[in-house]
């Protein structure tokens, strides 16, 4: 296991770590963008590129290149939702999704607000939906923008830290103890799991905002029952 282990930190490492962290960037904006996080692997193509992490300034410059690759995403897909949302709704792809899926993001949106954007940030398929979502309602971008960014930060500091920590402690220790690299993949495994135990459970409590009646207004991100 360490010898694998070895050779893929090296061909990872041996990438320049500009472009590494570029690749990163790129990942986190397509993956936070107009439907693209549907297919594009944000989260593993992130924590590929910290395992190469190997100082302070490589870890805050992956860091803010990840958060401001994921700002730009969300602020494209809101750009998009203002400009052209009913019609990329009505394409292909927007079909391909399916109207229950919008319909959600619509109502949670306006049940939740400001709140639903933080949020959707660690949901499946929502975290694709919201931004266009957002641009096709009343809410500003200065608010919607306030609420993405701590959840795209938070997101970047969980899984770089641990990506970092855990190659970090390998390197460390993995010359010394033949079972080191169980303990790498054990960790990343760990970390997986709960960020997946994580979003089930924040799906199950958020649910009930997502289903029922038709969505109601929102007003400048201010979520507001539907009327009945």
């Amino acid at each position: 296991m360490n010898e694998v282990l070895n050779n893929i930190l090296a061909i990872v490492t041996s990438v320049d770590p500009v472009l590494r962290t570029a690749i990163a960037g790129i990942a986190m904006f397509l993956e936070t963008s107009i439907l693209v996080g549907l297919v594009v692997p944000g989260d593993t193509i992130v924590i590929v590129s910290s395992t190469a992490v190997s100082s302070p300034a490589g870890y805050w410059a992956l860091l803010i290149t990840v958060i401001v690759g994921s700002l730009a995403g969300e602020s494209l897909g809101f750009a998009l939702g203002r400009l052209f949302g009913p019609r990329l709704r009505a394409s292909p792809l927007g079909q391909r999704i399916g109207g229950g899926h919008w319909e959600r993001a619509e109502r949670y949106l306006a049940r939740r607000g400001g709140l639903a954007v933080f949020i959707s940030r660690f949901l499946p398929v929502l975290h694709a939906l919201i931004p266009l979502t957002v641009g096709m309602s009343p809410m500003r971008y200065r608010r919607f923008i306030a609420w993405t960014a701590p959840a795209c930060t938070l997101w970047a500091f969980a899984y770089i830290t641990v990506g970092t920590l855990a190659a970090g402690s390998y390197r460390t220790v993995g010359d010394r103890l033949h079972y080191a690299g169980y303990l790498f993949v054990g960790g990343i495994v760990v970390f997986l799991l709960i960020a997946l135990g994580a979003r089930t459970l924040l799906h199950r409590t958020q649910s009930k905002h997502m289903d029922g009646e038709a969505p109601g207004p929102v007003v400048d991100g201010q979520g507001q029952a539907p009327r009945v």
